[in-house]
């Protein structure tokens, strides 16, 4: 099907997409749909996502992967989160950002080659006393002679239960605060002393699972430190400088099925004598989610090519992610209205994408946090 935008894709990126909307609707939409109500993870279906090589989008080409560039991966991104926003989580993970901006050729070698037998990689930086405010981590590492003892734990940390790697941070120097106290490390899944805690039961996205994790006199060699000591932080800023824009294509995925569903409904809904649609107020309801959907996902993939011609743009990454996480949650919810009654009711599949919808205003930094990081780039 032909959509609004094509004529801003190759041929070879609509084939791509294509056939990852082909899966989505098909299979994920469906059973993403009944596995949410149990909180489960449906491996099947991440099998045959790995398969098709969607979890290697961000794998350069030279460590055996697609080699995709960031629009390229929003566009496929916004496809399967438009089956399931919480699924495209879970296949996607945290890519091979980190290694990337801080790898050295090791880490990169052998974090590809567990990408290349399906593995991914996740995101710890969250801890239950610092969440916004990253800085006040209180996990620490200890160096003790080629080896860091670190202790702590984070919070909240997507696809925790079924990572292989994880790029966790931790205090080495409490001295020189955040900018130069914290430290990236790679965590493997089977470090003695880590622990992985259970599931959260989460109102939305409940198809790939959040986690704490606990580090208990967890000896890390240092051949895992990710980059320099004390770089930490500017590393996680990077990171999430560079996954935001991925992040907000699923929500861009989430509204536009939202969108989907309230026009389709609204054509087949027949109130004094004619469908909703035809009503004014509905109209324009439906008229302003398509404005603020188009608008969003215009917004995301400016960020993307910023990035693809190699300058990311703080301020404009912040812009994409904190407006398409606000869309979301206005499109879902303007669909549960559009859908009246039936929209609060869980035979209907609205009510699912509203819930789903709200964490995109939560993680990867809160939408108060984008806002600060916009007006900061004004105003400076």
């Amino acid at each position: 099907m032909m959509r609004d935008y094509d004529f801003m894709l190759t041929e070879e990126q609509r084939e791509l997409r294509d056939l990852v909307e082909e899966f989505a609707q098909n299979e994920v939409k469906p059973i993403c749909r009944e596995a949410e109500k149990e909180a489960r993870v449906p491996e099947e279906l991440m099998k045959k996502a790995v398969d098709m090589g969607l979890h290697m989008v961000s794998l350069p080409e030279q460590h055996g992967g697609l080699g995709l560039d960031n629009f390229t991966y929003a566009v496929l991104r916004e496809e399967l989160a438009r089956g399931d926003a919480g699924f495209a989580s879970r296949v996607f993970g945290f890519g091979f950002g980190p290694l990337k901006i801080a790898g050295n050729d090791w880490q990169k070698e052998w974090v590809a080659g567990l990408m290349r037998e399906g593995g991914i990689l996740a995101f710890a930086l969250t801890e239950s006393v610092a969440g916004s405010n990253a800085g006040a981590m209180v996990s620490t590492a200890r160096k003790e002679g080629d080896e860091y003892i670190i202790n702590g734990g984070k919070t909240f940390i997507t696809n925790g239960d079924c990572a292989d790697v994880y790029t966790i941070f931790a205090v080495t120097d409490k001295e020189k605060g955040a900018k130069g106290g914290i430290t990236a490390f790679l965590l493997p899944k089977d470090t003695p002393g880590f622990t992985v805690g259970p599931h959260e039961d989460k109102m939305g996205i409940r198809c790939v699972h959040t986690n704490s994790l606990f580090f208990d006199d967890m000896r890390l060699s240092s051949k895992y430190r990710l980059g320099e000591e004390g770089q930490g932080f500017q590393i996680a800023m990077k990171i999430l400088d560079e996954s935001r824009p991925g992040t907000a294509s699923s929500a861009v995925g989430l509204a536009q099925a939202a969108l989907d569903e309230a026009v389709a409904y609204s054509k087949e809904r027949v109130v004094f004598g004619k469908p909703i649609c035809k009503h004014e107020g509905i109209g324009f309801m439906l008229a302003d989610m398509e404005m603020h959907t188009q608008a969003a996902r215009q917004m995301v993939w400016g960020a993307c090519r910023s990035a693809d011609s190699g300058r990311t743009n703080k301020k404009l990454v912040a812009c994409a992610k904190c407006f398409a996480a606000d869309t979301a949650m206005m499109v879902t919810t303007n669909a549960v209205q559009v859908f009246g009654g039936n929209g609060y009711s869980r035979e209907y599949p609205v009510e699912k994408l509203m819930r789903d919808a709200k964490i995109f205003q939560i993680f990867e930094g809160t939408n108060q946090i984008q806002r600060t990081i916009i007006s900061g780039g004004l105003t400076r």
